[in-house]
């Protein structure tokens, strides 16, 4: 199909007298033509979001957002988008959008070109109205390619729920025939929970979707998506199916620039380095750009179940697929770690929920130590926050009166009072460690 598509594009080329490149909704490349020279001196005149997109294959967020700001994702006709030096473009694009029964599957860009006195001298209605019937065929290769991708459903769920020995065995050697080349390499499991009704029939950067049913008592199904990770930004295909299933939060615009590194230390009214006064922090895991974990969180939903109070998980890469249930299970961690603790969610990596990694295997039922059992009751939730904040600053009575807002003496009369409630010596390491993991295993369960 790699050859249908490289055949399809270079046709688009030939009408349209420029070279052009394919790439899908994610603005992932597909195929792209022969570049010729054309500068004065013969050299081959690119720009920087062209170059990457060639060399590596695919697009950044900062572009993608770029670029859809001029409403490609809506267009039914060729765009034109103007040249924007200060953002690395340095050619102006023609933009034909790929659709297929209305729905928009990917992009055929071209650098468009210029007259001598900077007047427009691109192609004419016709070879225009020409490269859009291509464009159609290559649409319905692409809804062809993700239909089958959905196909996978059944097997994948198959996997995530079988138990140990040949059940699961079978299952995986399923799932391997059925993803061909696509099962070499290291995947990641996504979980959007809780999830209403069916599964999407395709996800743009998954390999396959299920729906796995709740589990006893549980409210709701969870979302499950399989993705393989490619190139040095492995996180990249993850935060972009999710950017298609988490609702639309807020909507950046940041044109395709590297942005500096933020300074050392907190920013101004001391907001978290990286983020504006006002505006929570992205929830990154080490390693993870902010930027990449907010767009994947302001991305439009698809319409297809999600709800405002979503939150989803990622896990850690896996080489193997029989190693797939337990990055379902890392994954679901973390979507239950971003419900319960709002700073690390609503999109959460598994490897940077710290001690709700092994809570969230620890607390499969709801907290019922009888030490905490009064003092996790309704009527005593200031008194449970307040013993919370006080053991997340470490005991440090001056930093958790500080965060709580009342004076030491306040927070001392509490803390009494939370003593008296559990029975448990705050001065004592074992009696601080079960009080603190009882208050933070009780939050998967709210």
């Amino acid at each position: 199909m790699k050859d249908d598509y490289q055949d399809l594009v270079d046709e688009i080329s030939a009408l349209l007298g420029a070279p052009a490149t394919l790439e899908n909704r994610d603005f992932r490349l597909i195929a792209f033509g022969a570049h010729d020279s054309d500068g004065d001196g013969g050299e081959l005149v690119l720009d920087p979001v062209r170059t990457r997109s060639i060399l590596t294959r695919q697009s950044t967020s900062a572009v993608r957002a770029w670029f859809e700001g001029f409403g490609i994702a809506r267009a039914t006709g060729p765009v034109r988008i103007p040249a924007a030096p200060d953002a690395g473009v340095f050619r102006g694009r023609l933009c034909l959008p790929v659709r297929y029964r209305g729905i928009v599957h990917g992009y055929v860009w071209l650098l468009d070109r210029e007259g001598p006195d900077g007047g427009d001298s691109g192609p004419g209605p016709q070879a225009l109205a020409a490269a859009m019937e291509v464009a159609e065929r290559i649409g319905v290769l692409l809804a062809q390619e993700a239909k089958a991708g959905a196909d996978l459903s059944r097997e994948f769920l198959a996997v995530l729920g079988a138990g140990r020995g040949w059940q699961q065995d079978m299952a995986v050697a399923a799932l391997r025939v059925a993803l061909g080349p696509a099962g070499e390499g290291p995947h990641t499991v996504l979980c959007v929970t809780p999830w209403a009704g069916e599964a999407p029939q395709s996800v743009p950067g998954a390999a396959a979707v299920c729906v796995v049913p709740a589990e006893p008592g549980g409210a709701g199904g969870r979302l499950a998506a399989l993705v393989r990770m490619r190139g040095t930004d492995a996180l990249a295909p993850a935060l972009t199916a999710l950017g298609r299933l988490m609702p639309r939060t807020a909507a950046p615009a940041a044109p395709p620039t590297a942005a500096a590194p933020p300074a050392p230390g907190r920013g101004p009214a001391g907001a978290r380095p990286g983020t504006a006064p006002g505006r929570p922090p992205a929830a990154s895991a080490p390693g993870v750009p902010s930027t990449a974990m907010a767009g994947a969180r302001t991305a439009a939903a698809s319409g297809q179940g999600a709800a405002p109070d979503l939150t989803a998980g990622v896990s850690d890469p896996v080489r193997a697929l029989a190693e797939l249930p337990a990055a379902w299970e890392q994954a679901t961690a973390a979507a239950r770690a971003a419900a319960a603790q709002p700073r690390l969610g609503p999109v959460a990596q598994w490897s940077a929920i710290g001690p709700y990694r092994m809570l969230a295997a620890l607390a499969a039922d709801p907290v019922d130590d009888p030490a905490a059992r009064t003092l996790l009751g309704p009527a005593h939730r200031e008194l449970a926050r307040t013993a919370e904040v006080f053991l997340d600053c470490a005991g440090q009575a001056g930093r958790a009166a500080a965060a709580l807002g009342v004076h030491r003496q306040t927070l001392y009369y509490r803390l009494g009072k939370v003593e008296q409630l559990t029975g448990l010596d705050l001065d004592e390491g074992e009696d601080r460690l079960l009080l603190h993991m009882a208050l933070k295993a009780s939050r998967l369960h709210h």
